[in-house]
C-alpha cells in the first residue's frame, strides 16, 4: 500500500494559520487515491537542520517522500543581507555580492546534506522550491524574489543532479490569498499545494531520466 510522508516546514505543517480552515495535510489526504496512507513529519519553524531528526521518525511502509525546507533558513540568512520580515534597515550590508556568495555555498552545502539522507532508504523523493511570500512592504517585496533565486537555483540543481521532482511553489502561490500571512500559506494556497504534492507522487513517469518540474493544479 502506497504512504506519502512530508517532511520539511510551514509549508506543510500549517494548521495553526489557516484559521480553522483545512490544512496541507487534509487537504492532501482528501486528494490521494484510495488506499494510500499519508504521515506528516514536517514541523512549522524547522531548518535544514531539523531534517534529520525527521527523517529518524520514517515509518517503516514510507513509500513516497515529499521535501520542502529551505525557508526558515532563508528568513535566517536574510539578516546577514540587512534585510528583515519587518523591512530594509537604513544600513544594509554594503558587501551584498560576497555576501550572497558566502550564503548560496552554505545552503548549498546543507541542502545537499538533507537530499542524501532524504535518498538513503531508496524511495521516491520530491523537492520544492521556496515562494516569494506576501509581504505588506513592497520595497521589500520587491527584493524577496531575487534573494530568494540563490536558494532556489540550489534546490533545482540537486533535483537536476539525482533526478528528481520538484514542485515549484513560486508558480502556485502567486496571489495575496494564497498566503494567511507574509510566510504561511492560508487554505487556498494549500489546496493549490496539496494538488501539486499528489500530481507528484501519483503520476507516472513520462520519461526514463531527468527532472521533471510541477508547476500549476
Amino acid at each position: 500500500m502506497p504512504h506519502l510522508v512530508l517532511l520539511g516546514d510551514f509549508i506543510f505543517d500549517n494548521a495553526r494559520y489557516t484559521s480553522g480552515g483545512p490544512a496541507v495535510e487534509s487537504q492532501v489526504r482528501k486528494l490521494l487515491p484510495s488506499k494510500w496512507n499519508l504521515t506528516l513529519l514536517a514541523v512549522d519553524g524547522s531548518s535544514t537542520d531539523d531534517i534529520p531528526g525527521q527523517m529518524r521518525l520514517l515509518p517503516n511502509d514510507a513509500t513516497h517522500l515529499v521535501l520542502s525546507i529551505g525557508g526558515n533558513d532563508a528568513l535566517t540568512y536574510a539578516s546577514r543581507l540587512g534585510l528583515s520580515l519587518f523591512g530594509i534597515p537604513d544600513t544594509p550590508d554594503s558587501n551584498t555580492l560576497d555576501s550572497l556568495a558566502g550564503i548560496y555555498e552554505d545552503f548549498e552545502r546543507q541542502y545537499r546534506a538533507v537530499v542524501d539522507i532524504c535518498l538513503r532508504p531508496g524511495l521516491p523523493l520530491v523537492l520544492c522550491t521556496i515562494y516569494n511570500g506576501c509581504f505588506p512592504d513592497k520595497a521589500y517585496q520587491r527584493l524577496v524574489p531575487p534573494a530568494l533565486a540563490v536558494f532556489t537555483d540550489v534546490i533545482l540543481r540537486v533535483a537536476i543532479a539525482q533526478g528528481l521532482r520538484v514542485i515549484d511553489l513560486r508558480s502556485a502561490c502567486k496571489e495575496a490569498a494564497d498566503y494567511a500571512n507574509p510566510i504561511e500559506p492560508s487554505s487556498i494556497g494549500g489546496e493549490k499545494i496539496a494538488q501539486l504534492i499528489v500530481a507528484s507522487v501519483t503520476r507516472p513517469d513520462d520519461q526514463r531520466h531527468g527532472t521533471r518540474i510541477f508547476a500549476r493544479p
